[in-house]
């Protein structure tokens, strides 16, 4: 009855310690969201093919009659669409304050729309959705995909909601690289781009820490290579994943302020279990992801993080597997074409697959595409000097991105550090852009600041969508 007392005591705490410090508000949206079907085969960048895909999206505003006003905003890893709230679904959106009548990002003005990533869980076709090919979930069979598998998925949205050109492209973390992406695949139809606690292309360290969070929720005996949906999901692989993430989130100078050395109970003789306060808020932060999101999104999202690299070399690979590839979606048409059956989802499943092959992340296969120079090679391995090929071959895949962008890092970042941020801004401007503007915060919250500060993050932000239109 004691160990019962003291374990809701330790709860109690618990919540009233993540209620006593700024938080993100994420949840397990299943409702109040639109959804848009694309019903043709998706190719995507490594070979892989979706027979049709589903995204989810959500609103805020008006779109005028001109549908010049329409601003994309893109998500961080786990984030769904629900930016905001609305009569449809009333609870808080991860960027509340940020949207709405008269914010930062003024929904009087803007028509604002924002998306759940395909390889999510939140209503957009992920490793958990059902195949139709076999009516089983996708699970690790589900194929690899990439930042710039995202936004062309996004782009499909749009052509849907027949928005030809943004007003912006905003992101923050991972919606920060998929803003980038969107400027160099479609630079004719964005307007202004907002790239904040982002990076041009992924390096080791953060490259690292999603790796050990991958191996750790893999290693879960109830992961099961993915195939779990049946059974017990994987959640202790789980929520220690989203704690090793959580690390890299925030800052110690904010911990240090708001934990420092306390105990969750101090007249307690120390334990295993946890007990400083800063292991009670890691549990809970895990603990509380692990039952909202689907592990399976996690590994395929954060290696699409991983993957994401700006340079020219890496971009024009891409382009020529997948030029490699659209013979083949375009055997699939022409199968289609001639097969006359109710259940079409299902048979272009199947001819998907018949044509493609069966398809597995848990192994990679050799690409078809030109063998690599080793010129790529020295690009690829040289990235200290400004001047060097690395930096050259990245300034070359900025070309082209020539309008407005606002870059904004914090110097409290440990996932994203700002030395990132600044490395988009000058690639940009020696690409030829002379619209770059470059914040640097002074933000303790580390990577989270973007959902956090309200007052410099959305005062950059509706500076950047607002004066600038002024001063034409």
């Amino acid at each position: 009855m004691a160990v019962v007392k003291k374990k809701k005591k330790l709860a109690s705490r618990t919540t009233e310690l993540v209620d006593s410090g700024p938080e993100p508000s994420y949840d397990n949206i299943v409702t109040g969201y639109e959804k848009f079907e694309y019903p043709y085969p998706f190719l995507l960048d490594h070979g892989g093919i979706l027979p049709k895909f589903d995204i989810a999206y959500e609103t805020w505003g008006t779109l005028n009659e001109r549908k010049d006003n329409a601003i994309l905003i893109h998500t961080g890893l786990s984030a769904s669409s629900h930016a905001k709230s609305h009569t449809k679904n009333t609870k808080p959106g991860w960027w509340e304050d940020f949207i709405g009548p008269g914010a930062h990002i003024d929904t009087n003005k803007f028509f604002v729309i924002c998306t759940n990533v395909i390889g999510g869980c939140y209503g957009s076709t992920g490793p958990s959705s059902i195949d139709p090919a076999d009516g089983e979930r996708y699970a690790t069979r589900f194929p690899i995909v990439t930042i710039f598998d995202m936004v062309r998925a996004q782009f499909k949205l749009l052509d849907y909601l027949g928005i030809d050109k943004l007003h912006a492209s905003v992101g923050s973390s991972m919606g920060g690289m998929q803003s980038i992406a969107a400027a160099k695949l479609f630079p004719d139809r964005v307007k202004r781009l907002v790239s904040i606690s982002a990076c041009s292309r992924s390096h080791p360290y953060s490259i690292a820490l999603r790796h050990t969070q991958r191996q750790v929720l893999m290693a879960d005996p109830n992961w099961h290579k993915g195939f779990y949906y049946k059974g017990i999901p994987p959640h202790v692989g789980m929520k220690l994943a989203r704690e090793i993430a959580t690390i890299s989130y925030r800052s110690g100078p904010e911990w240090e302020l708001r934990f420092g050395r306390k105990r969750a109970n101090e007249n307690q003789s120390p334990a295993l279990c946890p007990d400083f306060l800063i292991e009670t808020y890691l549990d809970h932060q895990g603990e509380r992801f692990c039952l909202q999101y689907d592990p399976n999104s996690l590994l395929y999202i954060s290696k699409a993080m991983d993957m994401f690299d700006m340079s020219s070399s890496v971009i024009s690979k891409l382009q020529k597997q997948r030029e490699q590839n659209l013979p083949k979606v375009e055997e699939i048409l022409k199968r289609m074409s001639q097969i006359g059956s109710d259940d079409r989802s299902r048979m272009m499943a199947e001819t998907c697959r018949s044509v493609f092959g069966h398809q597995s992340a848990l192994e990679g296969r050799k690409e078809e595409s030109a063998e690599e120079n080793e010129e790529d090679e020295k690009k690829r391995r040289l990235t200290t000097l400004s001047s060097d090929p690395a930096t050259r071959d990245l300034i070359d895949g900025m070309k082209g991105i020539r309008m407005p962008t606002l870059v904004l890092g914090v110097q409290s970042d440990i996932l994203f550090p700002v030395w990132q941020q600044k490395e988009i801004a000058e690639c940009l401007r020696a690409s030829g852009n002379k619209q770059v503007t470059y914040y640097e915060l002074d933000a303790m919250f580390g990577h989270d600041t973007f959902l956090i500060d309200r007052v410099s993050v959305g005062g950059a932000i509706k500076g950047h969508l607002e004066l600038l239109e002024e001063k034409k």
